[in-house]
């Protein structure tokens, strides 16, 4: 990968982030957090210009102020519901992000893309019905979220039945890792504590990250098709 330095770095950080979590310590959150997004985003921003490089830019920028804000939701409610709007949005840019990309088939498998579309509903109905009776003045917000991010993963399995192997993979699989993310968070939260919640939040987060960033890229390659 053009500049593979990034992308290393990165999965250094990510590691000793999750160790660090994994130990307890917290608070160190503060600290290590806010660096990870903007480092994979160098990633992306110094590989070669290609058309929706500056929508993934885009998404990683929200993503990164999403992580920041939710640092601080000790503070107070608002803090998470500013988290939670921000992430809404980059799932919103990730959606047009994953529309615009190059397809080599003009149709998609349509019995396999329905039974999938219906899986990603059921998710959905399963999560909000779970969650509803403990979200309170949050239900509508969060339901509003539950239906983004899974219509973030339809878009993401559409790809991976139209676009080019193995950037339909990863981006497809990044999605999926998105959606675990965001499901312990949510049930952690408003239904039931799990233990070490913040350790697979965030392994299953960086993950997330690091597969749509590398995803996307595989999907712009050079003309000489570039290894990445």
């Amino acid at each position: 990968m053009r500049n593979s330095s990034f992308f290393k770095i990165y999965l250094a950080f990510s590691i000793v982030y999750l160790i660090i979590l994994l130990s307890g310590y917290e608070r160190f959150d503060l600290f290590l957090k806010p660096i990870l997004i903007p480092i994979i985003g160098f990633g992306a921003y110094f590989y070669r210009k290609f058309p929706t490089q500056n929508i993934l830019l885009a998404a990683l920028v929200l993503s990164w102020l999403g992580d920041v804000i939710l640092l601080f939701t000790d503070l107070g409610e608002i803090y998470f519901i500013l988290g939670l709007v921000c992430f809404l949005t980059a799932h919103i840019v990730y959606c047009v992000l994953f529309n615009k990309q190059k397809r080599i088939r003009k149709r998609q498998n349509k019995p396999l893309f329905i039974f999938g579309s219906v899986l990603i509903a059921f998710y959905l109905i399963g999560m909000v019905s779970v969650l509803m009776p403990h979200l309170g003045d949050l239900e509508i917000p969060v339901s509003i979220y539950a239906s983004v991010i899974s219509i973030m993963l339809l878009f993401a399995f559409n790809g991976f039945l139209v676009w080019e192997k193995p950037g339909n993979q990863l981006v497809f699989l990044g999605a999926i890792f998105f959606i675990i993310s965001d499901s312990i968070l949510a049930v952690n939260k408003f239904y039931t504590p799990i233990p070490k919640s913040s350790f697979f939040i965030m392994l299953t987060y960086l993950l997330a990250q690091y597969l749509i960033v590398v995803g996307v890229l595989k999907l712009n390659p050079k003309k000489e098709q570039q290894e990445v």
